[in-house]
């Protein structure tokens, strides 16, 4: 199995339980890990044999803008689902960090990983 990874993907959205977090776009960042198979792409130098995460990225970006979740898990799932539905990815690990939730640490988040199923 060969892993494309995106790591770092920034996105401000509105994401929270809090009456103040919900007033205001807090940038959570993604870091995606997708199984794939590179061997066809490497051998034709085409795009469309492999994972475009370019179009993954955009895709995430539109998603996770528009949103309004309260849970970083909620929002990990939904952006798990599109990977696996809308890009036909096998497998994906995906953290999701909200920087500056809790004062006193550096990030916290979650991380997920959900497979295709069939």
């Amino acid at each position: 199995m060969d892993i494309i990874y995106l790591h770092g993907l920034k996105i401000p959205t509105t994401i929270g339980l809090f009456p103040w977090e919900r007033q205001i776009k807090q940038t959570v960042v993604f870091d995606l890990d997708m199984a794939g198979d590179i061997e066809k792409a490497a051998a034709t130098d085409r795009i469309e044999d492999t994972i475009d995460y370019k179009a993954i990225a955009k895709r995430i970006i539109e998603f996770v803008g528009g949103s309004d979740f309260q849970l970083v898990e909620t929002l990990a799932e939904a952006v798990a689902k599109i990977v696996i539905e809308e890009f036909q990815v096998r497998w994906v690990r995906l953290r999701v960090n909200k920087a500056g939730a809790i004062r006193d640490a550096r990030d916290v988040g979650v991380i997920i990983e959900r497979g295709h199923q069939g």
